[in-house]
């Protein structure tokens, strides 16, 4: 390990350079660097990880990015929503007799006035451009003092509007609700049961109008949404994919003047990167992070300030009977309804089997129209944006299905991806509206978008189009359909006629106790789970009695039957199979097929 003359904080490329001069005096072959560490990841991780200084690195993000200053070491949290391919650059050269690195900068920097050296090296680095997680919800802001503070700051991810890259077309179709987002943070001391703070302080976007010029990196950023190009070094292709969710810990760069020297022989300027994405993606608009550490992320990364918690029984039980008795009064006293829906927001795919996505569990509760929508569907909504990370809501109506499509589409003229409504995270929870669906007639966007949505919601796969060719992307995604009746374009899993008996006023709950039941839904969800041999013969002997009285049952259905008993179980805090809970999952169907 060198010996500390540099600032990881402050002068990560300084970091960079001491290690390389280290390495380099010990090598023989300059090729032996091609591809390879010579140490950095290591110093960086006994920065932040053993040293503590993980609390010391400042977010990217719109609040922060007028105080951040280039070449700093920075985080960013968000999903990959494109991979621009492959970017060469010149990695080491030799500036006389001592060879010199540009890794984890944006430019080459070579002795130009005094000749430059032909003993080079040409490198290469993968671009992946990041964006905040569409729908992730503003509880899960850094609150303002962090940001005023940097050593305050712990693994949360910054509050981010859906970003749509540059379609302004998306912004027109998102749905109404930003005025009814609320706004939850550390600073609230309780929350109505029916979502709506009480006592709140209104997180907003941190003014920014008083901070000089000369401090931002960003002059021209746009400060309802920033994107992230992130440059990725000696990382294998299999680590990082479309739309999964990373921390990103690297090299902040900015070069407000970018432009191409002139000096530069035109056979070398191909090595300075894309012309197109310095085009599209200017370094005034979108930063630079050249990542030295990346993590993928899931819900629970996400839960900030959760409880330190142990997985014990009693703890468990409580809180699913608290979170239990909490959606019952949001849907009005409906307990059938309250029981489905925890089983539904902890679902999740962890299995396929050829076109099966085995343990989703889409819901479809009908009989709303657009008064219940009004106070039951609202509040439901808000319930959902303040117990999840990631919420979106899509208002299905003839207009909007013909608007453009729901599916991301590869731009040849950009080589963009451009992003659509559907292309999500993983565990990102997904409302359709249909009550507003009336007669009319799908024109063919229309018609692609209905089949996009059923294939979403029956095999968990988003169809991206590529004009040429069409892929299949695996998806996660909780689907919850509203509807007068029975969903026709959305065959849900689970179908019930939804049945409220009051509407009882709303109470206060405690930050603590919805913290709480945040931790449990991430936590539950993220459980294995397995079923004895003598419960499987249990739940085969049932299922073979089932199909004897009912000889429509199928596979499907079979299916889920187990993924509800799982789910019960998991309720709990259970990773096996239990008999009670294996009755519990079948009184809940008893029930459910009542109503219909």
């Amino acid at each position: 390990m060198v010996g500390v003359a540099y600032d990881c904080l402050l002068n990560p490329q300084g970091a960079v350079r001491s290690t390389f001069q280290n390495a380099i005096c010990k090598a023989s072959d300059p090729a032996a660097f091609d591809g390879k560490d010579w140490g950095v990841i290591d110093l960086f991780k006994q920065f932040l990880y053993d040293d503590g200084g993980l609390s010391q690195v400042p977010v990217l993000n719109p609040s922060s990015i007028a105080r951040l200053k280039s070449n700093t070491l920075v985080r960013f949290r968000g999903m990959i929503q494109d991979m621009l391919g492959n970017e060469l650059y010149v990695g080491m050269y030799k500036d006389g007799e001592t060879w010199r690195t540009n890794k984890f900068g944006d430019f080459f920097q070579l002795p130009m006035a005094t000749g430059s050296s032909p003993d080079m090296r040409v490198w290469e680095r993968r671009l992946l451009y990041c964006v905040p997680v569409p729908g992730q919800n503003s509880w899960i802001e850094y609150s303002s003092e962090s940001l005023l503070n940097p050593s305050s700051i712990s693994s949360s991810p910054p509050r981010e509007k859906r970003h749509r890259d540059d379609d302004t077309a998306m912004d027109d179709i998102d749905m109404q609700v930003t005025n009814e987002e609320v706004h939850a943070s550390t600073s609230n001391k309780k929350m109505r049961e029916d979502g709506i703070a009480s006592n709140s302080s209104n997180l907003g976007d941190t003014p920014t109008a008083d901070i000089g010029s000369a401090t931002s990196v960003l002059p021209y950023f746009d400060r309802t949404s920033l994107p992230c190009l992130v440059k990725i070094y000696d990382s294998p292709e299999s680590d990082l994919k479309l739309n999964d969710v990373f921390e990103f810990i690297g090299v902040l760069t900015f070069d407000p003047e970018f432009s191409v020297d002139k000096n530069v022989d035109n056979d070398f300027v191909g090595y300075l990167g894309d012309d197109d994405t310095q085009t599209q993606m200017p370094p005034t608009k979108v930063p630079r992070l050249h990542c030295l550490i990346h993590k993928k992320l899931s819900n629970q990364d996400f839960i900030s300030g959760s409880p330190t918690i142990e997985l014990k029984s009693h703890l468990v039980k409580e809180m699913r009977e608290t979170l239990l008795r909490h959606l019952t009064t949001i849907l009005g006293n409906d307990g059938v309804a309250a029981n489905l829906m925890l089983l539904h927001l902890l679902s999740k795919v962890h299995a396929r089997v050829d076109s099966t996505a085995v343990g989703k569990l889409s819901l479809n509760l009908t009989c709303f129209n657009k008064e219940t929508l009004s106070v039951y569907g609202h509040r439901l909504n808000l319930a959902l944006k303040n117990l999840l990370p990631f919420t979106h809501c899509v208002p299905l109506t003839v207009d909007y299905l013909n608007k453009i499509p729901l599916a991301p589409k590869k731009n040849y003229q950009t080589n963009r991806l451009a992003s659509g409504i559907l292309q999500l995270a993983e565990g990102t929870h997904l409302t359709i509206d249909e009550t507003q669906l009336q007669e009319g007639r799908l024109n063919p966007i229309g018609l692609e978008n209905a089949r996009v949505l059923q294939s979403l919601l029956e095999q968990q796969k988003v169809e991206y189009d590529f004009t040429y060719y069409k892929m299949d992307m695996p998806a996660d995604i909780q689907l919850l359909v509203l509807s007068e009746g029975k969903s026709n374009i959305l065959p849900a899993d689970l179908v019930l006629p939804f049945r409220p008996l009051s509407v009882e006023a709303a109470q206060d709950v405690e930050i603590e106790v919805l913290q709480s039941w945040r931790w449990y839904l991430a936590t539950m969800r993220s459980l294995s789970h397995s079923i004895t041999q003598e419960m499987q013969k249990v739940v085969e002997d049932d299922l073979v009695a089932a199909r004897q009285a009912d000889r429509s049952l199928g596979s499907l259905d079979f299916s889920r039957f187990l993924t509800m008993g799982r789910l019960v179980s998991l309720s709990f805090g259970e990773t096996t199979l239990t008999l009670e809970h294996w009755q519990m999952a079948k009184e809940l169907e008893r029930l459910r097929k009542e109503r219909l």
